[in-house]
């Protein structure tokens, strides 16, 4: 153990209410520590839970763990207290750009702007998402700066041949088929419960060359994903592979932030499962 980190950790077991959790639980994320981190975090939320900066810094500490969904719950969470935080404006920018909504990445990072017109990572950020820079972005700097590395999550083998075991609704909500709208894992179900499977998969046949085509004719590159709104709850659709389709559907009291990156550890998990069946 550092020295930097026994002194914080002795501070901090002295005077358990101090903010200094904030400081500890920062250096032991940029050690790369997460386990420790997160626990730093996690009993200073329990201490100060209406802390922006702690739910900011459990973001943080989620995403450099490639944690994205619990990320992007505590960076909401964070402008729920602080509505023009910074460090969440640009974190949840970070996470709509890795699902390739880049609409809402813009407008979130417009908003970081807003609340912090000096801060030059943001523009570094906009020129990646206008195509001006590298192909990565910036994870969003916190004090002091650091990046985020952005990887695939990786998802272990599964212990049987149920395309989604283990995921959440696994065998509700979730609809995987082919390029020719064969079922190959998942069912859809109405509200009332009706199996509405074959005939999602039979309209969706189409879908993903529809796209691709509008993408092209747009100029956009290759398409990510799409996402709807209803009245009874949020769809998105991804591809796992060029040869397939990935529906999943909830409840509307999930965001579409985190639905988009709940359908793409739904995807990576599919697509495994595909490469499997070769």
């Amino acid at each position: 153990m550092s020295d930097d980190v026994k002194a914080l950790s002795a501070q901090l077991a002295s005077d358990p209410q101090s903010l200094v959790f904030l400081r500890l639980g920062e250096l032991l994320r940029q050690k790369r520590q997460f386990d420790a981190a997160s626990r730093v975090a996690k009993h200073g939320l329990e201490r100060h839970p209406h802390l922006a900066d702690a739910h900011d810094l459990l973001a943080r500490i989620f995403a450099d763990a490639h944690d994205y969904e619990h990320a992007f719950d505590e960076w909401d969470m964070t402008l729920r207290i602080a509505p023009q935080h910074t460090g969440a404006l640009k974190g949840l920018a970070f996470l709509y750009f890795k699902i390739g909504d880049l609409a809402q990445a813009e407008s979130h990072l417009q908003a970081a702007k807003d609340a912090a017109p000096d801060d030059p990572s943001i523009e570094q950020a906009f020129a990646v998402i206008r195509g001006e820079a590298g192909s990565t972005l910036a994870a969003p700097p916190p004090p002091p700066q650091s990046v985020v590395a952005v990887g695939s999550e990786t998802v272990a083998p599964l212990p049987d041949e149920r395309v989604f075991a283990g995921l959440e609704g696994a065998q509700e909500g979730l609809l995987l088929l082919d390029a020719a709208g064969l079922v190959l894992g998942g069912a859809l179900k109405t509200p009332e419960g009706a199996d509405v499977t074959e005939a999602v998969a039979a309209y969706l046949a189409g879908v993903s060359q529809e796209s691709a085509r509008a993408a092209r004719l747009l100029d956009l590159g290759s398409w990510r994903g799409l996402s709807a709104e209803g009245q009874g709850g949020h769809v998105y659709l991804v591809q796992p592979t060029p040869e397939s389709l990935l529906l999943l559907m909830r409840d509307r009291s999930l965001p579409l932030g985190r639905l988009g990156l709940l359908a793409q550890r739904a995807a990576q998990v599919a697509r495994q499962w595909l490469e499997r069946q070769r």
